[in-house]
């Protein structure tokens, strides 16, 4: 029994690994090949790029919620393959997309079936013991520190030999998995445990009406939302920015990904483990919000390559501000309500990746058109900054008003 479930968690491991390689493997490229549809220019490409991100997030946050409900019902074994599968077809989808009204098609679709981690999050709580649970979760961060310092460099690499071959790459590995999974991967949740489907709790809105049950910790999460809004400064215009600005090939862009995950791999897997208690959470928040805002203004001045590299590691240290953070709301809310916390700000971090890519691709777009009063490819990286501060200022209110109330 024991060897089974240690055989499922590392099934499990694997599949959340491969399908952050599958993501990566098609970051570097994505670029060129909406250029490409589009038949002009990289400023136009962005804007679609935005868009086509947040296709995908907005169909995760309205399905992820349905497919975590059907897997209380049905399982979460015949959910997880179904993921794997959707992952599958929606990459052979855009592999072969004859027009950028296809690969919005594909977006879709992954949206609606991307519930692998969520699944597999329910999974490894399903065979866990309690005492042994969170070291199990742990699995899913270093899978996807790991997926996303692999897939983008191997992207790369494939990027060279067509913009499409990465997309093939990554349908391949999704596929294999899910054929793997269908022959090995055992049931997690026994039948007296399943429960039927209800409609009212695959509700993605009622997690985020949750959140005012707790008016304490009002501003620590706006300012936890900010950090997320201003990061796809990085996540979504970062290709862009070094395509128009440095004219990287796609394989720098891959290698630069890559740099960008052992940076964030290193700070959250080892250094906040001596920072935080060094500092403290206050001084540990309020020193990673500054290192993130410098590191997005040097990134918005640079003016060569290998700047970006040498601003990556300044900005990554800013790294210890967001679990410094979490940690603190955390502390606020009673141990039996902390599943109900954790989901209305997994639901908060799913509305940022709607409205941030948009945001900062739009931004891009437009500073580097011929409306734009001046041209000015970094103004993400300034518009993440301001709100990187934001967050410091909406933190430091909450946390002060706790140490210095008003007398009534």
């Amino acid at each position: 029994m024991h060897r089974n479930k240690q055989a499922a968690l590392g099934f499990i491991f694997v599949t959340l690994l491969i399908d952050v390689i599958g993501l990566g493997i098609i970051l570097p490229v994505v670029p060129s090949l909406i250029t490409e549809m589009i038949h002009s220019d990289i400023s136009e490409a962005a804007k679609y790029g935005g868009w086509l991100t947040f296709a995908y997030a907005a169909m995760q946050l309205l399905f992820a919620p349905v497919l975590g409900n059907l897997s209380d019902q049905y399982g979460r074994r015949p959910v997880l393959l179904f993921s794997l599968l959707g992952f599958g077809l929606d990459y052979l989808l855009v592999a072969f997309a004859p027009t950028i009204a296809w690969l919005f098609v594909g977006r879709i679709i992954a949206g609606i079936t991307g519930a692998s981690f969520t699944t597999a999050t329910a999974y490894i709580a399903d065979i866990s013991p309690p005492e042994k649970r969170a070291q199990n979760f742990g699995m899913i961060g270093a899978a996807f520190g790991l997926g996303f310092v692999i897939g983008p460099v191997i992207g790369g690499l494939l990027g060279d030999y067509g913009t499409r071959v990465p997309f093939f790459a990554a349908a391949g590995l999704a596929l294999l998995n899910c054929l793997y999974g269908f022959i090995v991967l055992p049931e997690s949740l026994s039948k007296e445990n399943r429960r039927k489907f209800s409609w009212k709790r695959a509700n993605p809105v009622g997690s985020l009406i949750h959140m005012k049950k707790y008016p304490a910790i009002g501003g620590l999460v706006i300012a936890f939302i900010l950090i997320y809004l201003a990061a796809h400064a990085v996540q979504s215009a970062w290709s862009f920015y070094n395509i128009y600005k440095f004219k990287w090939t796609v394989r720098e862009v891959g290698i630069s990904f890559g740099v960008v995950g052992v940076c964030v791999a290193i700070v959250q897997g080892l250094l906040i483990r001596k920072t935080i208690p060094l500092l403290g959470q206050h001084r540990s928040v309020y020193l990673g919000l500054l290192l993130y805002a410098i590191g997005m203004i040097m990134f918005a001045f640079a003016t060569q390559g290998w700047m970006m590299y040498a601003f990556t590691v300044l900005y990554c240290l800013g790294g210890i501000a967001g679990p410094a953070l979490q940690g603190i709301i955390s502390s606020h809310v009673p141990a039996n309500e902390q599943g109900e916390l954790q989901g209305g700000l997994t639901s908060l971090i799913s509305l940022t990746s709607i409205i941030g890519p948009v945001m900062m691709t739009g931004l891009f777009s437009y500073f580097t058109s011929v409306k734009a009063p001046v041209l000015f490819p970094g103004a993400p990286f300034i518009a993440g900054a301001i709100l990187m501060i934001g967050s410091a200022f909406f933190a430091y209110r909450n946390l002060y008003s706790e140490k210095h109330p008003r007398s009534v």
